[in-house]
């Protein structure tokens, strides 16, 4: 198998012409590394994943949120004749003499979208024209109609227009056999029109990913379900799910599993089948009850990443039976963050999309915070009334409610520093999560 590049081309196709599976070791970090920084992970990340998700054609009313399999070429040229830009008068340029005013003689008839005048304009003489119409044979320019005077067989116009005025040229915007849409974008709206004025009807692109959602824990609950003492609901799940339709994915929910290794080995047997990736919260450091963590070391396919980056820190990463698997932390912040910051990109890596991390800017805090080196911190944020930013008023990774709060992520670096009100940070909507 090839690792993929961030461009999301090259991929070696496997037998029959399927995208390759992944390697069970394709998360293995070198040897000796414990803690590893929060670029570093992403960038072993992009290293390991390729895409997963066969190619096929779909008409346009189809395709959209698709990722493109190959790089998408126009069928013609856009626009394939010159035409009027505005409702005018067309003309030779070289018919103009420097008077002021300007005479032409007026052709009877005209030209509109879709009904080109059939026959030549000749030198001294203008034609109407209509927004969209082809360009007369003859004709190099159109003056707008507020411009110039037609009254009895003459058009009078002021001098100065320049040759070439108030017309788009034929292919202008792309031409017959030039690229328009690259390999591995995902399509939104604008793509598809882009495609239909390409001549396009089908595109090549890749099946939706299917992504696996699985709850663990003893303590947990279906929403809306009674709790007994020391029992929770489960909001990871809704939350995950979300997530995947929202990147689109389709998404497969596996339910909760109890803190039973055979329960849980039957459910990630049950996710590989019908899913390409499966998302688990809880039960993936090394505790007691971590039994995720300690199903996949006994299969052999564990890779625990201690990433430097706070909430979150311990990030499991393995395969089973072919699906790549993603062990969230367990607390709804850091698993809702984590999915944000490494699971994302992974997932749409895998679903054949380029790699592309998110955006920020940086804008004056509106708080103050003191900090210690050595991790990268996400904290729940949004922008105030005067565009500064804000955070949630606990870092608890418990606190759901933080995360309805927030417009984003506040990215803090981790050379470690003490933040002060109006000091530059990072702050990352969450539209450039996908949300």
């Amino acid at each position: 198998m090839t690792a993929g590049d961030g461009a999301g081309e090259g991929v070696d196709e496997g037998a029959g012409g399927l995208p390759p599976r992944l390697r069970d070791d394709c998360f293995a970090l070198p040897p000796g590394v414990s803690w590893t920084p929060a670029a570093e992970a992403l960038e072993r990340l992009r290293e390991a994943c390729v895409p997963v998700c066969e190619a096929r054609s779909v008409p346009l009313e189809r395709a959209l949120g698709a990722i493109l399999a190959e790089p998408v070429r126009a069928a013609r040229d856009n626009p394939p004749q010159a035409n009027s830009a505005v409702d005018g008068y067309a003309f030779a340029h070289a018919s103009l003499r420097g008077a002021d005013p300007e005479t032409l003689t007026l052709l009877p008839g005209r030209a509109a979208a879709g009904r080109p005048f059939a026959g030549r304009v000749p030198p001294g003489a203008a034609l109407r024209v209509l927004t969209g119409a082809v360009i007369p044979e003859g004709c190099d320019t159109v003056v707008m109609q507020e411009d110039a005077a037609a009254e009895g067989g003459v058009l009078r116009l002021r001098p100065g227009l320049k040759k070439g005025a108030n017309l788009r040229r034929a292919a202008e915007d792309f031409a017959a056999g030039e690229a328009i849409l690259p390999q591995g974008r995902r399509l939104a709206p604008q793509d598809l029109a882009l495609a239909a004025a390409a001549g396009l009807a089908e595109l090549p692109v890749r099946r939706p990913l299917r992504v696996a959602v699985l709850s663990t824990g003893d303590e947990l609950r279906p929403p809306g379900a009674p709790l007994a003492p020391g029992q929770l609901h489960d909001a990871n799940r809704p939350m995950l799910l979300g997530l995947a339709r929202a990147w689109g994915f389709e998404a497969r929910d596996l339910g909760c599993a109890p803190d039973d290794r055979d329960a849980l080995r039957a459910a990630l047997d049950a996710g590989a089948a019908e899913a390409d990736a499966i998302l688990t919260t809880g039960g993936a450091s090394a505790g007691d009850e971590d039994h995720v963590s300690a199903i996949l070391r006994a299969e052999g396919a564990l890779n625990l990443w201690r990433v430097a980056i706070k909430p979150g820190r311990p990030l499991a990463l393995a395969t089973w039976r072919g699906a790549a698997v993603f062990g969230l932390p367990g607390n709804p912040v850091a698993a809702f963050v984590c999915a944000l910051i490494f699971a994302r990109p992974a997932l749409l890596r895998l679903a054949g999309a380029r790699w592309e991390l998110p955006r920020g800017r940086a804008l004056p805090a509106a708080f103050a915070k003191r900090r210690k080196p050595g991790r990268r911190e996400y904290l729940r944020a949004r922008l105030d009334a005067e565009g500064r930013v804000e955070v949630f008023r606990s870092e608890g990774s418990g606190l759901v409610s933080g995360l309805s709060w927030a417009e984003g992520l506040c990215e803090l670096p981790e050379d470690g520093a003490e933040i002060r009100p109006g000091d530059p940070v990072r702050f990352v909507p969450f539209s450039e999560f996908g949300l």
